[in-house]
């Protein structure tokens, strides 16, 4: 695998990165509140681009494919020198749970109990055969699963999500469930809408998702198109793709 430590690219994605922590640095610094975790979506990007941007200090990476993702991941694990954590941010089939706990630490996309229920399985599952020497531990085996509450922000042109009268009872769902943990709630703002106002409702849900339990404190929003207007409102990840990757690169 190919991902020198000064080669072109990982100089290109030097450059990438720094504007976009200098971006989410300046955002915090505005509003007064501590920086987000940054999760560099690396989808329809190569294990090498994800191993560069791991020696560039990053440790968080997202992927919205489970078939992409888990191939990434078992690619990526034999290169690395230190910690990675997998966050899975896509829409997520049922059928796929078995898969994606394998190797997530975070699944930021949990929008009905249908999944939560697929998820806690998964777990359980997953750590009585690692335990018989049947497979690899994942990160499952040492922690509880984290999951977020996706909210759906637009009821017109949906995205994925739960309904927001919907998020506080999934959300007690995810943590009455053994294996799993809730972390907080995720969005992505609508399509041909101002950003901010949708993000100011998430974080309403979210106040409302940590009255009911306190430890669910994550918001995950923002991406490279809106990151500042999710920082001033109270994100504590971002997810943040083309900005530091470039364009998508041709499928073929």
């Amino acid at each position: 695998m190919s991902a020198g430590a000064d080669d072109p690219r990982s100089r290109e994605l030097a450059e990438a990165l720094g504007r976009v922590r200098a971006r989410i640095g300046a955002a915090a610094r505005g509003a007064g509140a501590p920086e987000p975790t940054l999760i560099a979506v690396t989808k329809f990007f190569p294990a090498a681009d994800v191993l560069r941007l791991h020696r560039l200090g990053v440790r968080d990476v997202g992927e919205n494919r489970d078939q992409e993702a888990a191939a990434k991941a078992r690619e990526v694990a034999e290169h690395l020198d230190g910690p990675l954590a997998w966050h899975f941010i896509g829409q997520l089939q049922s059928n796929k749970a078995k898969s994606v706990v394998r190797y997530a630490s975070w699944v930021h996309s949990v929008d009905r109990g249908s999944l939560v229920t697929a998820l806690g399985k998964a777990v359980r599952r997953h750590r009585e055969e690692a335990a018989a020497g049947q497979v690899p531990g994942g990160p499952c085996t040492q922690q509880d699963l984290t999951c977020l509450v996706q909210v759906s922000l637009d009821a017109e042109e949906h995205r994925g999500g739960a309904r927001p009268e919907d998020v506080v009872g999934l959300a007690e769902q995810i943590a009455a469930t053994e294996g799993l943990r809730a972390g907080g709630v995720m969005a992505v703002a609508p399509l041909g809408a101002a950003a901010g106002p949708a993000f100011d409702r998430l974080q309403a849900l979210s106040h409302r998702v940590r009255e009911a339990l306190p430890g669910a404190t994550a918001v995950s929003a923002g991406m490279s198109q809106d990151l500042e207007e999710a920082v001033a409102r109270g994100a504590t990840h971002v997810r943040v793709g083309s900005d530091i990757l470039g364009p998508r690169p041709p499928v073929g």
